[in-house]
């Protein structure tokens, strides 16, 4: 692509953007929207003659009916069904812990618990996460699933780090997880919590259903030399109820005009640009497929590059290095200097980048700088929209990768 036509590049980002948005209903692993996009995703970049593949995984949806019927001596709670919960209908004695001690001392057969104060902090990793899953998270689990409540009350407050911008968040997101459970605000709980110094019952009701579904990721190559090559990816995937336009359609958007502005690429450079799906789910699927797919190949990937609610309208895209030698990080620091309004900024883990570095590969990540902003206040919510996305920012950063793919050959 000798000459580029900015305005035509952006334009193009603000259709692929509002494709993703606002045609695509829902993009949550293994719904239909999510099979559109990846579909969609394919079809745009196979044009540019990259040859794709798309390797199907085994994941679960889920559906549910309405909200949480809450009630405690006729008195209504507003409570959210936890994602992935299975349904109930009962009614049981309350019981409250603030403390994984006094977790471990209450009795909670036959009880409802309603978890609030330090033990809601954060949000607890599903059971089976294999990239992390911290010890007093485990533990926590585990002490739910020896004592068996009947159901599971959470009150929580804001956990941006590994919930995004969502108040309250569910402390529990895990299909692999039995007991069913809903969340509601610190202040609902508080209330909540008298009815338990009173010894009183509570009835909750839940209408539910888990639903195994197929899930694909996005795979395009191009270059002759696949034995030594640079990743490109961004997760397609997004929270259920979010149109998932900063997290993380713009990361999709910068990778199919990457892809236009390589079209005629002819490097000896491996190239791969992944869509990749499951960041947002609670199995990380999809991770876990293209870590297998890959076998002892890993250390064929010279550069992993992740974009992940970049292209924010406020403030400046960011990005950060983890473990790149120093030719290399000069390459990287040489191709992003070129674009206005770009930073190098602070390290951060908790995207796809990630599953590379503990691998040992060198990565780059690509964000706004005011992440922290967005995953407290936007992120995994319904404020998530194609409006936030300035896709001049976009098409900058995409120059960029291109710039680097080049130099990098």
């Amino acid at each position: 692509m000798t000459n580029i036509n900015i305005s035509a590049l952006t334009a193009k980002g603000q259709t692929y953007l509002e494709k993703l948005c606002l045609e695509v209903h829902d993009r949550r692993v293994g719904s239909d929207g999510n099979r559109a996009a990846t579909a969609y995703f394919a079809e745009v970049i196979a044009k540019f003659g990259f040859q794709t593949e798309c390797p199907e995984f085994d994941c679960l949806d889920w559906v549910h009916q309405g909200g949480a019927q809450l009630t405690a001596q006729g008195e209504p709670f507003e409570a959210l069904v936890s994602p992935y919960s299975l349904g109930c209908h009962l009614s049981a004695p309350l019981v409250v812990a603030s403390t994984v001690e006094e977790l471990e001392a209450i009795e909670l057969s036959d009880q409802i618990v309603l978890l609030r104060g330090e033990i809601t902090k954060e949000q607890l990793m599903p059971k089976k996460f294999p990239f992390y899953n911290p010890e007093h998270h485990q533990r926590i689990i585990q002490l739910l699933e020896t004592k068996q409540p009947r159901a599971i009350i959470a009150a929580t407050s804001r956990n941006p780090e590994l919930a995004g911008g969502l108040y309250p968040f569910p402390l529990i997101e895990d299909g692999d997880f039995d007991i069913p459970s809903v969340y509601m605000t610190e202040e609902e709980g508080e209330r909540l919590a008298r009815f338990a110094d009173a010894g009183q019952e509570v009835s909750l009701e839940i209408k539910t259903r888990r639903i195994p579904a197929r899930g694909c990721n996005v795979i395009a190559r191009t270059g002759s030399d696949p034995t030594r090559r640079v990743v490109v990816c961004a997760h397609i995937d997004a929270k259920a109820d979010t149109p998932g336009a900063l997290d993380n359609a713009a990361g999709v958007v910068v990778l199919l005009l990457l892809a236009e502005l390589l079209a005629n690429y002819a490097g000896d450079l491996g190239l791969e640009i992944v869509g990749l799906n499951g960041e947002d789910h609670y199995s990380a699927a999809g991770e876990i497929q293209y870590l297998a797919s890959q076998g002892n190949r890993l250390s064929e990937i010279k550069l992993a590059i992740n974009i992940d609610a970049a292209g924010y309208n406020q403030g400046q895209t960011a990005y950060s290095l983890y473990g790149c030698p120093p030719e290399l990080a000069t390459s990287i620091r040489q191709a992003f200097s070129s674009q206005q309004d770009t930073v190098e900024g602070e390290p951060w883990y908790q995207s796809d980048h990630s599953i590379f570095v503990q691998n040992q590969v060198p990565a780059v990540a690509v964000t706004s700088d005011r992440l922290m902003e967005l995953s407290t206040y936007i992120t995994h919510t319904a404020k998530d929209r194609p409006e936030l996305v300035d896709c001049a920012k976009l098409v900058d950063i995409a120059l960029a990768l291109r710039d680097l793919v080049q130099a990098w050959a």
